[in-house]
């Protein structure tokens, strides 16, 4: 007997430094469904099913790798969707992105943003 059962619905969480911040970005700048739960927590609710929990956390300190990846059919209009919706995408000279912040130098193609606390995303095409 086991005291835990690991296989019910687990889930991913991240934390934020302002929830209405992240709940402007994720629901209207990225178009994701966004919910509060009983907690005053946020759920974000992605395509696959999954939910990830978004926590507020005085003094966050965003990873300094990616939390969240966004797979896309053309990084080129991705790109350009959410530049025009206000993105900035980081720029990794070291690596080799381009003038767009593509990374185009084997592997996927895949550009990084932030969101409002400063926790890196991507979008990455196939």
């Amino acid at each position: 007997m086991t005291i835990m059962d690991l296989t019910r619905a687990p889930f991913s969480g991240f934390a934020v430094d302002d929830l209405p911040a992240a709940r402007a970005f994720y629901a209207e700048t990225l178009g994701l469904t966004v919910a509060e739960n009983d907690m005053g927590m946020l759920e974000l609710h992605l395509g696959t099913g999954a939910i990830v929990l978004i926590y507020p956390r005085p003094g966050h300190v965003p990873a300094q790798y990616t939390i969240l990846n966004f797979p896309v059919a053309d990084i080129e209009t991705a790109v350009d969707a959410l530049v025009a919706k206000g993105i900035v995408f980081q720029q990794y000279p070291d690596m080799g992105t381009d003038e767009k912040g593509v990374f185009r130098h084997g592997g996927p193609l895949i550009a990084w943003f932030t969101d409002p606390a400063g926790n890196v995303l991507s979008v990455l095409e196939g």
